[in-house]
């Protein structure tokens, strides 16, 4: 992540990197808008994750966040079970 604070955020060569990893045409292009929107939504995740992290560490009365409580919040992030497929979308959306 670019420096620190709450300005800090992903480089679009590496979110860039990372989607490219996973497309099956390596011809493939990807818009500096959707890196951009993908650099934010990484940012979001990776925030989220340590704040659920601390949560799980206080109610374990754990001095600090390990993995094992990272390992313990990290399904409900991913959508343990495929549950995110149940979601249905508000009246009138696509």
């Amino acid at each position: 992540m670019e420096g620190a604070g709450a300005g800090a955020g992903f480089r679009k060569e590496l979110v860039s990197r990372l989607l490219h990893l996973h497309f099956k045409d390596d011809k493939t292009k990807v818009s500096g808008d959707v890196l951009q929107l993908m650099a934010e939504l990484l940012k979001i995740f990776v925030v989220e994750a340590a704040v659920r992290g601390v949560r799980q560490a206080q109610a374990e009365d754990a001095p600090r966040v390990d993995v094992d409580q990272l390992e313990k919040v990290l399904p409900q992030l991913v959508g343990e079970r495929g549950s995110w497929r149940q979601w249905r979308c508000p009246a009138g959306w696509p």
